[in-house]
């Protein structure tokens, strides 16, 4: 019996000695990539804007889905910028009233700006690509810049966003941006826009990866889009955005990213609401890249702090900890969030929180997105799934 208890002190004394250099390796390796994410917000921070003085007529695509009572503002935001030629298209669907009473609106209150509703009849999977196709069609310019309905820019937005698009070796442009909320849980999805997702795009491009476009701006010539084949042939992805920029990227074209930070709104959602969005974009990400998305694990900095105290390694849980929050109050500011600046003692929590979305996003196929259910298959297209409807 002495001899069996031994025994089994021996094995689990090997078991411990043996996870504990393991937890120390991914602390290290998690504290190495926030150090990246520093770095990149600073250089960020600290990088010379060039003057925006080439300004080619462009068309600005916004596809609108439903009421937002935001959509007045961020029409307002596109109708005042500081630019010579632009027209304005809202994709709307012809029974859709209410946005389209906001756009008359916006119409009378700036006269001088070329505002119009494109009435969209498409019947693609990806209901937003689909009204993107019908704009294009409807656009005069030939330079295209696209974001989402409740977008709100800066005065010198299409400046910034144009500018590089005179170097023929990029093909798009893209932009960082902010989120505000109105709950407390929407709050606390902004913080991980600011202080999670900002920093991986910066580590990326810092990195030299930068195939991917964000949906907050995508700005192209029309000569591109129809190079790979335009809208159409995107149409049944839900992440369109990524693989809009992957497809230029394949032309031998770079992706951008502009001197300009936009603003979007998340609502006055609940905790299920956070909680189905960020499944969502996180299962989209996995089909998207899922070598990337379960890389993604050496990044959980709180998850590895907490276990390499656990281990022992207090100081070691300390410093990956204190890169942790430094990198991500520097993204904030880099996106002038000050919300998120004011916010960021809570990126643990958060941080917890986006460990479990991981983990949920790692498995399962359907997501929730603009009241239907659908299926993702491995490709990252979508098709309806067999389920009802579901109520927004």
């Amino acid at each position: 019996m002495g001899r069996r208890i031994a025994g089994m002190r021996r094995r689990s004394a090997a078991i411990t000695l043996s996870w504990r250099p393991v937890v120390a390796v991914f602390a290290v390796v998690s504290g190495c990539y926030y150090g990246l994410a520093l770095v990149a917000a600073l250089k960020r921070r600290t990088r010379h804007v060039r003057g925006g003085g080439w300004c080619p007529p462009v068309s600005i695509l916004k596809p609108v889905y439903g009421w937002d009572d935001r959509l007045g503002k961020a029409i307002e935001s596109h109708a005042r910028q500081d630019y010579p030629e632009f027209e304005l298209l809202l994709g709307i669907r012809d029974n859709d009233e209410r946005p389209i009473q906001e756009v008359r609106r916006s119409q009378r209150s700036f006269p001088n700006c070329d505002i119009r509703v494109v009435c969209v009849t498409t019947d693609m999977p990806n209901g937003k690509v689909g009204a993107l196709a019908d704009l294009v069609s409807a656009a005069k310019h030939s330079v295209l810049v696209i974001n989402d309905a409740d977008i709100c820019v800066e005065p010198d937005y299409l400046r910034r966003v144009s500018e590089p698009l005179q170097d023929d070796g990029i093909g798009l442009v893209t932009a960082l941006y902010r989120a505000k909320g109105s709950s407390f849980p929407a709050r606390f999805e902004a913080l991980g826009v600011a202080s999670e997702f900002a920093p991986s795009v910066l580590v990326a491009r810092l990195l030299g990866v930068a195939e991917f476009a964000l949906g907050s701006t995508m700005a192209l010539r029309s000569r591109e889009l129809r190079r790979i084949g335009g809208f159409h042939a995107i149409g049944d992805y839900l992440a369109d955005d990524y693989q809009l920029g992957a497809s230029i990227t394949r032309l031998g074209l770079s992706v951008a990213l502009a001197d300009t930070v936009v603003e979007t709104t998340l609502g006055a959602g609940d905790w299920a609401e956070v909680w189905k969005h960020q499944v969502r974009w996180s299962r989209t990400i996995r089909v998207s890249r899922p070598m990337g998305y379960y890389g993604y694990v050496v990044t959980q900095a709180t998850v590895w702090a907490c276990l390499a105290a656990l281990a022992g390694y207090w100081w070691l849980a300390i410093a990956v900890l204190a890169l942790r929050m430094s990198a991500g109050a520097a993204a904030a500011i880099v996106l002038k969030d000050w919300e998120a600046t004011a916010s960021c003692w809570m990126i643990p929590f958060r941080d917890l929180f986006g460990f479990a979305v991981w983990v949920a996003g790692a498995g399962g196929t359907t997501v929730e997105w603009r009241g239907l259910r659908l299926r993702l298959r491995r490709d990252g297209r979508i098709q309806q799934s067999g389920g009802p409807p579901v109520s927004r």
